[in-house]
Parts: structure tokens; sequence; C-alpha cells
């Protein structure tokens, strides 16, 4: 997984197995495309050719891996231009040294002419993968801020019927029953400051903290009818979420399926983390069929906003889905999480 150091610049973090493999299998194909464009047949190969190639190739970008990475601070702190032209440079030394050791030390491999080969092929080929990757990074930026502005705009969009709903509570409590009255005030409070909040990632304790504020606003005004079980194994207080991406599922959950039922309906709620991958569950009652239209594109959008943010910061194997019958309805949120690489 990313860290969050190397989302902020365009060169990948080589640290990490998955550019490093594909910047070998990049080296692999290069090498027996070069063999095969020199040779006079495709068939059969010229393995010696070929692992000379490879090897070659290989040694060459393992080394421009581990130069890049040490430099990697030192070039975030100089711009995309500069950062790209030293990276540049850094390929082409790299290149025109192991093409200098193979002449120093192995005869018939064409002298300077294949030395000069080396270091255009270098050129033309370094100057496409760093420019390609620049522009993935701006692309991700670009992603990431509409991505934030989708998030604000959640953030805020808390459902006009609650806050009214919630008003009028409070407005009867004051008189029968004030310290409720003040409670419910503070449970308000506590969910329109996450709303004011910058998208960032908060400890999961803190979101089901806030969740549990908005349960104790609602339990105050449908009483018996909610019924809520939590089921949470014990929690690292490193382990983080992006914020308000567990509330938004609990309010639609009550809104859409215990809202609507006049009996008690529980809403039932896990959270599991086996060290490596969080895992949480909602299910609430299917609402009666008179009143299943609810169930429409708003609460999609919310679904499919948490979903890209999700995905956005832990990667594609982060998951949200949902599936339903007749009782109930349930969805599945899971992401990676590996604290190691987050203290």
């Amino acid at each position: 997984m990313p860290t969050p150091d190397s989302e902020d610049f365009f060169l990948p973090d080589w640290r990490q197995p998955r550019p490093l493999l594909r910047l070998l299998l990049i080296g692999l194909l290069l090498a027996l495309a070069l063999v095969l464009a020199g040779s006079e047949r495709a068939w059969p190969l010229p393995i010696s050719e070929l692992e000379h190639s490879a090897l070659f190739i290989t040694g060459c970008l393992i080394w421009c891996a581990c130069l890049l990475q040490l430099a990697r601070r030192r070039l975030q702190g100089l711009g995309t231009r500069w950062a790209l032209c030293i990276a540049a440079c850094l390929i082409l030394a790299v290149v025109a040294l192991f093409s200098t050791v193979v002449l120093l030390c192995i005869d018939g491999r064409g002298g300077l002419a294949w030395a000069l080969r080396n270091e255009i092929i270098a050129a033309i080929l370094g100057g496409i993968l760093l420019h390609y990757l620049s522009l993935s990074h701006s692309l991700r930026r670009r992603q990431q801020a509409a991505l934030s502005a989708r998030l604000q705009a959640l953030q805020s969009r808390i459902r006009p019927h609650f806050l009214f709903n919630s008003m009028n509570l409070i407005a009867e409590l004051v008189h029968s029953d004030p310290d409720k009255a003040e409670t419910a005030i503070e449970n308000l409070s506590q969910l329109f400051r996450a709303t004011l909040r910058e998208a960032v990632d908060v400890p999961l304790g803190e979101e089901i903290q806030l969740c549990q504020d908005y349960i104790d606003i609602e339990m105050l005004r449908l009483g018996a009818r909610l019924q809520v079980r939590w089921q949470i194994d014990s929690i690292p207080d490193e382990l983080c979420i992006p914020l308000l991406s567990l509330q938004p599922l609990i309010e639609n959950a009550i809104y859409h399926g215990v809202e609507q039922r006049t009996q008690a309906s529980e809403l039932r709620i896990s959270v599991h983390y086996d060290g490596h991958r969080v895992s949480i569950v909602v299910v609430n009652p299917m609402p009666p069929d008179s009143t299943q239209q609810r169930r429409g594109r708003g609460h999609q959008m919310a679904l499919d906003n948490i979903r890209e943010r999700l995905q956005a910061r832990y990667g594609e194997t982060a998951k949200l889905t949902t599936s339903a019958d007749r009782e109930l309805f349930i969805c599945y949120l899971s992401y990676p999480y590996e604290l190691a690489r987050h203290a």
C-alpha cells in the first residue's frame, strides 16, 4: 500500500513491491524487444543474447530505482520540473556507468557505438516513463481534489429532516427533561463540528463515537422503535478511517429502514480488525413494501461517495458492497490497513 508520503510525489516509492515488480517486468520486455529487433529471426530465441541484455537492463533499472529512492526527499523539495531533469540525468548516468563497465570487462559489445545506442534508448524511454509518471501524478491529484470536494459536500449534507426533527425534539425536552435536552445539544454539536472539519483520516474509535452521538439523538426521537447492537473487537488506537465514512451508513440504515417501521427494529453494527484488514458490517431491517421507494438516488450517491474515497485512500482492494432480501439490508465495508506502515 502506498504511504501518505508517496502520494505527494510523482516518483513511486520503490520500497514497495508492486512498482518494483512492474519496473523489472518492463526491463525484461524491453530486453526481449531489443534482442528480437536485432535478430534476423524470431525463433529460436537467441537465449545467450537475451540473458546478457536482460541482465544489463535490469541491473540499470535496479540501480536507477535505488538512487531515485535515496534522492527522493531532496527531489520532492525541488519542484516537479527540476526533479524530472535530475531524475533523467541520474538515469543517463547509471546507463553510462554500466555501459562503461561492460566495455571494460567484456569484449565484443560494439564499442562506443553500443554505449551511445544505450544512452539514446535510455533518454527516449526514460523521458517517456518520467513524463508518464508526472502526468499520472497530476491526474491523481486532480482526482483527489474532486473527491475532497465531494467529501465536503457529503459532510455538509446532514439531511434537513434530521436537523428539523432534532431541533423539535430539543425544544420539547427543554421543558420536560432539561438534562436530556442538554445531552442532545452536545451530541448535535459534535455532528456539526465533524461536518466542518477537513477531509482527514480519524481514529476509528473517534468515528464510532460520532456514530454513537448520532444514534443517541435518534434514540431520543424514535424511542423503543430503535434497538442498536454493537459488536466491536479490540480496536488499536492507531487504527484510522476517513472521516464520516461510517456515520452516513448508519444514518441511511435508520432513515431508510428503522424509521419506516412501526415496530421495534434492530440495527446491528459489527467492527472487526484482523491485523491486516478492517471489516465493518451494518445490518438494518427492510422497510415495508409501501415505503421502499425512499431508498433512491441520494442513498446510492452516499454509498458511491464513500466507496470512491476508500478506494482513493486505500487502493482498489477497499470495498463497499450491499445486499438485500425481503428481511434485511446489509452493507459491508472493508479496507486494508497495516499499522506498521502508518506508525
